[in-house]
């Protein structure tokens, strides 16, 4: 306890580091401020109905994402969530269209212009998905939360403050990551699931008290050991790679020996991160749209977490995603390439296009695994709901895509500030070990 105070006390005794912490709390402040603030023309005090609908499914799930907001009808009720859809949109574009790969590869420019891009994209997908909330607002069920002498002026209004509410957003999670500590929009992501967490638990903890005396305390206490337990497990996928040994050959440079180390090629298990399960998700929401978001017939099995067809559907889904995402953003022709230009080679294997068929081999065999445990985490919620009998709101931080962001997020930050107590001499965050590095998918 000692330690960790002192490296509290050193974390804060760095001016630049202090700074880094201090902006990026109030930029999150700020955020936090704007999902209680309501869109002009709607009654706050008649959206029960609203809290309901978004409650479950993907609508529970893009509700978590921006902290509540969407089912407060608040000015950031949509959050990052569209700037997200279009970075990945973006991402995609880069691997499939050749033109558009040229442009990323031509170094801080291409950057720039991919990011313009990116905001265009996110202003239309905004536009559209602000005219979708629009029509769900004024639907039968939420109607009635609608004040009536603004009718003439919700459409336009609320299109525009959408729309201004997603690009304030995405502001601050650039301005996060330019100034600040972590990846902004990530963080943002992440506070707005960990908004729900207290309210969630005391929910929890309220029905155990109430259902069960004395054994809810102890089946809450076992709940909580689960859920440390996942956490630890997520860890080490997240983190878990495969080293595949790579020497490199000696080469005389003037009077120089240079070369001759042997290094390591690390290969993540988890090289898709979050994406398979959102892509599963969006898969599966997609039967919900054609039947008016309400899940009547055979659309029931998609909406509900704990039905064992929605959990075979899903787990494929994420296997297959898993496959498919990992195919495009690994390029094992590409290493095998960079490895023979440095002079790098893996023991046992020729140059070239053996080398890049050996790395795709482990890749495929590491990745199987990777997408069986992904879905498992995927299903976790359901498991535990249908096991415990708990609330569907605490049940969601027993796995999914909530989950898996906060343990990346939270990570990632852990690392940076590592890196900072370590170039000022300080001792690290762990006493034992370094919190290894991982990298964080563009826009998330």
């Amino acid at each position: 306890m000692k330690k960790f105070l002192t490296t509290l006390k050193n974390i804060w005794s760095i001016e630049e580091l202090r700074n880094k912490i201090t902006f990026t709390l109030l930029l999150l402040f700020i955020y936090r401020i704007g999902s209680y603030i309501v869109l002009p023309g709607i009654d706050p005090n008649k959206l029960s109905n609203l809290h309901n609908s978004a409650s479950s499914g993907m609508l529970g799930l893009l509700d978590a994402f921006v902290g509540g907001a969407f089912s407060k009808a608040s000015i950031l009720a949509l959050g990052i969530m569209p700037y997200i859809s279009a970075s990945i949109f973006m991402q995609l574009m880069t691997i499939l269209v050749p033109q558009m790969a040229k442009v990323q590869k031509e170094g801080e420019s291409g950057r720039k212009k991919i990011n313009q891009w990116t905001r265009y994209l996110t202003v239309i997908v905004t536009s559209f998905q602000a005219a979708a909330y629009i029509g769900y607002l004024k639907s039968p069920a939420n109607a009635e939360a609608l004040i009536p002498g603004y009718g003439n002026f919700f459409w336009i209004s609320t299109v525009v403050i959408l729309t201004v509410g997603t690009l304030f957003v995405m502001w601050l999670g650039e301005k996060i990551t330019d100034k600040g500590l972590g990846n902004g929009t990530s963080l943002i992501i992440m506070i707005g699931i960990l908004a729900r967490l207290p309210v969630s638990f005391g929910q929890e903890w309220s029905t155990r008290i109430a259902q069960k005396g004395a054994g809810g305390l102890l089946i809450m206490l076992v709940e909580i050991l689960f859920l440390i337990a996942i956490i630890m497990g997520l860890i080490m996928l997240v983190q878990g790679t495969r080293k595949v040994p790579v020497n490199y050959a000696k080469q005389i440079v003037g009077n120089r020996q240079m070369g001759g180390a042997r290094n390591f090629l690390p290969l993540k298990v988890n090289a898709a991160g979050v994406m398979p399960i959102i892509f599963a998700q969006a898969i599966l929401f997609l039967p919900t749209i054609f039947t008016g978001f309400t899940g009547d017939g055979w659309a029931k099995y998609f909406t509900d977490h704990t039905n064992i067809v929605y959990m075979i559907v899903y787990s494929v889904c994420v296997i297959a995603f898993t496959f498919l995402y990992t195919a495009l953003i690994f390029n094992p022709k590409q290493m095998a390439d960079e490895l023979k230009r440095n002079n790098g080679f893996i023991p046992g294997v020729k140059p070239g296009q053996p080398t890049a068929d050996y790395i795709g081999t482990i890749m495929d065999r590491i990745t199987l695994p990777g997408a069986i445990l992904l879905a498992l985490i995927g299903i976790l919620p359901g498991i535990f709901q249908l096991t415990f009998t708990m609330s569907q709101g605490f049940s969601t931080f027993f796995g999914g895509t909530s989950l898996l962001i906060m343990v990346g997020v939270i990570l990632d930050t852990l690392q940076q500030i590592e890196t900072q107590l370590l170039m000022r001499q300080y001792d690290g965050l762990m006493n034992g070990g370094r919190i290894q590095g991982r990298q964080v998918a563009s826009g998330m």
